[in-house]
Formats: C-alpha cells, sequence, structure tokens
C-alpha cells in the first residue's frame, strides 16, 4: 500500500488528504465560498491569502484525523497545473518543502486527472480503458482514459464550461454564487418542460457539427432574452421554471455526446467528474440514458465532486506505484492540457 499527504490548492478550497492507494484515511476541506461570495466570484489574489492563512491547519487535521505519523508517509504530492497561479503556487510549495524536510518523494498531479481518480475512490476496483465526461465550472470534456497519464480529448467546450454556464444564468436570475447547487435545487421543483432551450450544435470550418463539442453561450443567451422578455410582460418570474428548464438542456447535450461518444469508441464505462457531476438533473439523464444502452456510469461520491484532495493523493499513489515522480523545480502551470500529463514526471 501507497500512503500518499496530497494537498489541492488550484483554486478556492484548500484541501489536504491522507489517501492509501485508493482508500482515504482522511480529506480536509476549507471551502472560501463565504469569502468569495461578496465578489460573485474567485478572486485569485484573495484564494492565494486565503491558502497561505490556511494550509498548515489543513495538514495538521488531515494527519491527525489519519491516526499517521509521517514516517508511514511514502510521498507527498500536490495539485500542479492548471489553475490560478497564485493559488496552485501556496499548495505547492507547501508540498515540496514537506517533501524535503521529511525526505519523501515528490509528486506533480494534474488536476484533471484528479477529477478522473474520483470514482476510483467510489469504486476501487475500477480500471482502464473508460470515457470521463469531466464537467465543471473550468472544463467540459469527453476523455478517452487509455491508462495511468494516457489521455485522448474527444470532446471539449468550444466557449462557456457548463458549470461556468450555471454560474452566470444563476448571477441572471439574481441567485448569487456560486450558482450550480442553488440551481439544481430550484430545477427539482421547477418544470423542465416549461421553455424549449437550445443544446448548442457546434459548427466547423467545413460545414456540419462536432458530435462530441459542446457550446453553452447560445444556450446562455437564449435564457437572457427569455427572461428580458418575460420581464416585459410584468409578474413575477418563475425562476424555478427557468432553472428546470436550463437544467434539462444542459443535462440532454451532455448525455447525448457522452453516450454516443462512449459507442462510437466501444468504450463500455463511462465515468463522471467534477463539481457539475453533483447534478441531479445530469445524473438522472445519463444513468437513464446509459441503461437502455446497456452502458455502465460511475459516479463519484457527492463530497468527491468538487476540488478536494483524496482524488489528487488517489492519482499520486498510481503513479508513485509506477515509479513516477517530479523533479523539485516544477513549477505551475495555469494551462496544461491533460494529454501533456507525463509532463509533469
Amino acid at each position: 500500500m501507497t500512503t500518499v499527504l496530497a494537498i489541492e490548492t488550484s483554486c478556492d478550497e484548500t484541501a489536504v488528504a491522507i489517501v492509501k492507494n485508493r482508500e482515504v484515511c482522511s480529506s480536509v476541506v476549507s471551502s472560501q465560498i463565504s469569502v468569495h461570495q461578496q465578489y460573485g466570484g474567485v478572486v485569485p489574489e484573495v484564494a492565494s491569502r486565503q491558502h497561505v492563512e490556511t494550509i498548515n491547519f489543513c495538514v495538521e487535521q488531515a494527519l491527525q484525523d489519519a491516526q499517521v505519523e509521517w514516517e508511514a508517509i511514502d510521498g507527498i504530492a500536490a495539485t500542479a497545473a492548471p489553475g490560478l497561479v497564485g493559488a496552485l503556487l501556496v499548495g505547492l510549495t507547501t508540498a515540496k518543502t514537506l517533501a524535503i524536510v521529511h525526505q519523501k518523494p515528490f509528486v506533480g498531479i494534474h488536476h484533471l486527472e484528479g477529477h478522473i481518480y474520483a470514482s476510483y475512490l467510489s469504486d476501487p476496483a475500477l480500471q482502464p480503458p473508460f470515457l470521463c465526461l469531466l464537467v465543471s465550472g473550468g472544463h467540459t470534456s469527453l476523455i478517452y482514459v487509455k491508462d495511468c497519464g494516457v489521455y485522448e480529448t474527444l470532446g471539449e467546450t468550444r466557449d462557456d464550461a457548463a458549470g461556468e454556464a450555471f454560474d452566470k444564468v444563476a448571477r441572471l436570475l439574481n441567485l448569487g454564487y456560486p450558482g450550480g447547487p442553488v440551481m439544481d435545487r430550484l430545477a427539482q421543483e421547477g418544470n423542465p418542460q416549461a421553455y424549449p432551450l437550445p443544446e448548442g450544435n457546434v459548427g466547423l470550418p467545413g460545414g456540419g457539427y462536432h458530435p462530441y463539442d459542446s457550446s453553452f453561450s447560445g444556450l446562455k443567451t437564449a435564457v437572457l432574452r427569455l427572461v428580458q422578455k418575460l420581464q416585459q410582460q410584468g409578474g413575477l418570474l418563475p425562476v424555478k421554471d427557468i432553472a428546470a428548464s436550463f437544467q434539462e438542456s444542459v443535462s440532454r447535450s451532455l448525455t447525448k455526446r457522452a453516450i454516443a461518444c462512449a459507442i462510437d469508441y466501444g468504450l463500455e464505462t463511462i465515468v463522471i467528474g467534477g463539481g457539475v457531476a453533483a447534478n441531479s438533473g445530469l445524473r438522472s439523464h445519463l444513468a437513464a440514458a446509459a441503461a437502455t444502452r446497456n452502458l455502465r456510469v460511475l459516479f463519484p461520491d457527492l463530497k468527491f465532486c468538487t476540488d478536494n484532495a483524496a482524488m489528487i493523493g488517489c492519482a499520486a499513489a498510481e503513479h508513485l506505484n509506477r515509479g513516477h515522480t517530479s523533479r523539485l523545480t516544477l513549477g505551475v502551470q495555469s494551462r496544461l492540457a491533460i494529454t501533456d500529463v507525463m509532463q509533469l514526471y
């Protein structure tokens, strides 16, 4: 068993976890949502300062919760890319320092690879190949998982990520930040068929559209025009019905593309990762569609959908087991394609 202390600080959660291969011994997440709510979104400099203030306490808490000593730790890991540069630097610097002080191997982890490995925590027997639908505030991708560190992007968003679209529509409806959880809760009380909204086909230079890519800018504009029209008519805005209709369109679009992609590539398992994986509409749509095609769908536990260090530790343990380690001169990167993940080793 490989025991890893992992750190995740790519955005606005300070997270530390102790993981033994695919078993979570402890998982500490300190959220900054209340800090950023007053700004209506994440402020990078504020996020970095919050990480600095919180990281040491999270490390101590994770060790205490797992009831392990430093002698039992086989490696130290941290998210190295992609993410907010200042935020990433806090976690990476902490991990490197701990690795030097305690003479442990250091591993830099790709954030998206962590989201892929979140499902390994729910199903330790999961093995490639499979398709991962990764949906979050910054990413919407269909990734062919061939092996540890071996990935192929088959589809992605051409504009807004799904989670980003949820946040923008929530802001339009005056629901505050973050918008995803609130939209999901209201959608469950609304009528998803109240307003027909577009799914967003993606045009290609030669005509037609790419079957696996997504687009949500047109959907967002359609909701804006719908809200403006309803406001002109007067009366209370039917927020629940709008939220339900929007969620229905996003869920239907993502499901259609994921199912088609899995079938075309002969993959029997679809794994979901990222914050939007917690969305009830997407879960129900995808589970129902997969059942009719004899496909298996794996959703991570809700606590592992949003950013956390347990998923980073799970990925790091796999890399360490394969002899992959990172140099202590490794820097952070705001952008790094999942297909380039082995650049970290």
